[in-house]
């Protein structure tokens, strides 16, 4: 896929706002409509790590493999807007786990917050490769009930720099703010720090209880000057250490398009500082706000060292699902350094590959070493993985056996091997200890779905936004398989979509075959 395109579809998207779901999803009012944030987009500055698509492996010679969880949601959203825009993404910016995990699914539910995990797994045709299956994992974390939600103690760093102002950033960032806000229980506490050029303390820590005096602050921000981002960082903390909430929330929400310049400017030794302050009980969060001078690198990277999220804010409707349908996702850890680790049957399983976590993988002794961070979730989340996999005697296997392998083939010495697929090993630590726990869950055959039309409909529909990922970063893997299949595969996934996002993604799907 292209990331240029000519005008006449931006003029069309312009002059014809989607509606998908109920919610109208329209340029209007976005900074695209200015020439200057257009041409911004269209030179790509924004800022993306680079993704190497995770490799093939054979079972016989790498079976295990291992990764930390991920419940961001940037990735998705950023792509949103690109294809709202009337140009693809440019293939960096594309996560596919970050899009598969926007979306909820209805996975089972713990009832124990002592084990907050009670996987769901699946085995099916893969809808774009006929000798090959689709290993789907799914994992919804307890969810927390609202008498059992602690004080939060919330500091909002934010960036009002020159760069800031655009109609998509402070205007927009003031009214998530409000949002979330409005959504606060009274008991908790709300402390402003604001940076440009230099940074400064706007609002004391202050009760939800005088939220007018909190709503006025953040209605009263102006963008203006360079951007101290490490200087702001530094007083956040202090403000949350002032405030520190023992058995409480106590969390810095960062917003930003990313563009520090002043202060702590090194990557490195940002990231180091945020670590440290982790360690104390204070996590970080981070929204990305715009393009143009985006840099979703940094805020990745702050995020993961921070304990935190990072979502990205496109519009008002994103903000409302982020911080006041999301809240408790976002706002109260129920398990932290979320490991992976499945092992591979050699009987059954000649190769695979993760669809997505490149920026998540772990060495496979990391899973059992405590001292290894790892992703962390919140209230209700869902997470979800995917492998595609080659069973032993497919046509469609990728690499080749070794003609020089002097290694004895070593037969799987239990009565399992001819039924199991694969061994699930999840590791988490629950909030307030140190030490891991581990759930295990054998795949079965007893798993597995014959036909693509038996499999469950969030099962499906996983695998239709996994294929759109898959497809906008190059289509490597998924041969033929095009727009039209899947609009085809996902139409009969929408379910009960209360809030519409389901038939938005259908709407990207034919934005997207319509710019390309």
């Amino acid at each position: 896929p292209s990331v240029g395109m000519g005008s006449s579809i931006h003029s069309m998207i312009a002059e014809a706002p989607m509606n998908h779901g109920g919610s109208s999803y329209s340029t209007e009012g976005y900074a695209g409509d200015d020439l200057r944030s257009y041409e911004n987009q269209e030179t790509g500055r924004d800022q993306f790590d680079t993704i190497d698509t995770n490799p093939v492996k054979q079972v016989k010679e790498d079976p295990v493999s291992t990764f930390s969880i991920d419940v961001d949601t940037a990735s998705y959203a950023f792509v949103r807007r690109q294809i709202n825009y009337g140009v693809l993404p440019q293939e960096n910016a594309v996560r596919i786990e970050e899009m598969i995990n926007y979306f909820d699914y209805d996975y089972v539910v713990p009832e124990d917050r002592a084990r907050p995990f009670q996987p769901t797994v699946a085995v099916f045709p893969t809808p774009w490769n006929p000798d090959s299956k689709l290993l789907h994992i799914g994992i919804k974390g307890y969810d927390i009930v609202p008498e059992e939600k602690p004080g939060s103690n919330l500091v909002f760093l934010i960036d009002v720099s020159g760069s800031m102002d655009d109609q998509d950033k402070l205007p927009l960032l003031r009214n998530s703010f409000r949002l979330l806000v409005n959504s606060l229980d009274e008991e908790d506490t709300v402390a402003i720090v604001v940076y440009a050029g230099a940074a400064g303390t706007v609002l004391e820590p202050t009760s939800v209880r005088d939220k007018g005096k909190i709503l006025a602050a953040i209605d009263q921000m102006q963008a203006g000057g360079s951007t101290a981002g490490g200087e702001g960082i530094q007083k956040a903390y202090d403000l949350a250490e002032a405030n520190f909430k023992k058995d409480g929330v106590n969390r810095i929400i960062l917003a930003t398009d990313g563009d520090f310049n002043v202060g702590i400017y090194d990557d490195e030794e940002l990231k180091s500082y945020i670590d440290r302050k982790r360690k104390s009980g204070i996590f970080l969060s981070v929204l990305g706000f715009g393009q143009g001078n985006y840099n979703d690198a940094l805020m990745q990277k702050l995020a993961q060292n921070g304990n935190g999220n990072a979502s990205y804010i496109d519009n008002l409707n994103e903000a409302r699902k982020v911080l006041v349908e999301e809240a408790s996702s976002t706002l109260f850890t129920i398990a932290r350094d979320v490991k992976l680790q499945i092992e591979f049957n050699p009987k059954l399983i000649a190769e695979y590959r993760l669809i997505g976590y490149e920026s998540r993988m772990l060495k496979r002794e990391d899973f059992n070493n405590d001292k290894v961070d790892a992703g962390d979730i919140g209230s209700g989340h869902t997470v979800t993985a995917i492998y595609e996999i080659i069973p032993v005697g497919s046509k469609g296997r990728l690499v080749d056996d070794l003609r020089y392998d002097s290694k004895e083939k070593e037969e799987v010495g239990s009565e399992l091997s001819d039924s199991e697929y694969a061994f699930l090993k999840i590791r988490y630590k629950l909030p307030d200890t140190e030490n891991s726990e581990l759930i295990t869950t054998p795949v079965n055959k007893e798993n597995e779905y014959a036909q693509l039309d038996q499999v469950p409909t969030d099962v499906r529909f996983a695998a239709s936004v996994a294929a759109f990922g898959q497809v906008l970063r190059g289509g490597t893997y998924t041969d033929q398989f095009t727009y039209d299949d899947i609009i085809k595969l996902a139409e009969s996934t929408v379910g009960n979509d209360k809030f519409g996002y389901r038939h938005e993604f259908l709407g990207l799907v034919r934005l997207a075959k319509a710019i390309e």
